[in-house]
């Protein structure tokens, strides 16, 4: 792609959001203190009052990021997961849980490597509004070919994030999965949906296997399998606990620390 061209056509797109828009507010209300009625589950928290536990132990503070287990694609083209444990981490050949919920968050840095931590320039925990209000259809980094004119790759850079509940904790694991394994997942969602099954009632598998991109360089493409499927009553709890914790976590204080780089 032409370089000259391209910085054109971006610095057109770039004076366009120039125009104020309004800013998006996300009001984050404390969940009322009501226990679960108790299943019979091998999921540790759908038997018991764990979001009773969970209240107690924040005090009202905001359950933010880095108080999660985050496992990411491994470089390399590995097949192996890294797992944070308590004597380190884990190698694991899949995961296994309830996705009970997931973000699709998005950031762009003006740096082609930015150090690892550095908060980005731009960044929209939907994929759809930036979080100063503008709409990321329109702009010139979700173009195709704009992260440097020679490949097809987006400059700002997308995931979804999972949160992966697993029978020995109460606290779900985020998972973050790459742009390139994003359609996977996306797929996985909508054949549940066709089926009228909520991605909340099903335990799902993630593996990894290895893939070469067109530039000849090894990356891990994400596979999701459904494995077992809840019974009525823990489906039911996994998804109340899921909305109820979900409220527990103050989305604005996470948006800085979902985009991060990694």
């Amino acid at each position: 792609m032409d370089n000259t061209k391209l910085k054109g056509r971006m610095s057109g797109k770039v004076q366009e959001l120039q125009q104020p828009a309004g800013n998006q507010t996300i009001t984050v209300t404390s969940a009322p203190e009501t226990s679960l009625a108790q299943v019979d589950s091998t999921y540790l928290a759908l038997t018991n009052n764990a979001l009773d536990i969970i209240r107690a132990n924040l005090k009202s503070q905001p359950l933010t990021l880095d108080l999660f287990d985050i496992v990411k694609s491994p470089s390399g083209g590995s097949t192996v997961f890294e797992v944070p444990g308590l004597a380190g981490n884990e190698a694991a050949m899949e995961l296994t849980g309830i996705v009970l919920d997931y973000t699709t968050p998005r950031a762009y840095w003006d740096t082609p490597d930015p150090v690892e931590g550095t908060p980005p320039v731009c960044m929209s925990q939907n994929s759809i509004i930036s979080h100063d209000g503008k709409a990321c259809a329109h702009c010139p980094y979700n173009d195709f070919g704009s992260k440097d004119g020679d490949s097809n790759a987006k400059a700002c850079k997308e995931s979804v994030l999972l949160f992966l509940l697993r029978p020995n904790s109460i606290i779900p694991l985020l998972v973050r999965v790459p742009v390139t394994s994003k359609p996977r997942f996306l797929k996985y969602s909508t054949r549940l949906l066709s089926t009228l099954t909520p991605i909340s009632s099903v335990v799902t598998k993630i593996t990894l296997e290895k893939a070469t991109s067109k530039q000849g360089k090894p990356y891990a493409l994400f596979n999701f399998q459904t494995v077992s499927t809840l019974s009525p009553e823990e489906a039911a709890q996994a998804k109340a606990f899921g909305q109820q914790f979900m409220e527990i976590v103050n989305a604005a204080q996470m948006v800085p620390e979902l985009a991060q780089a990694s």
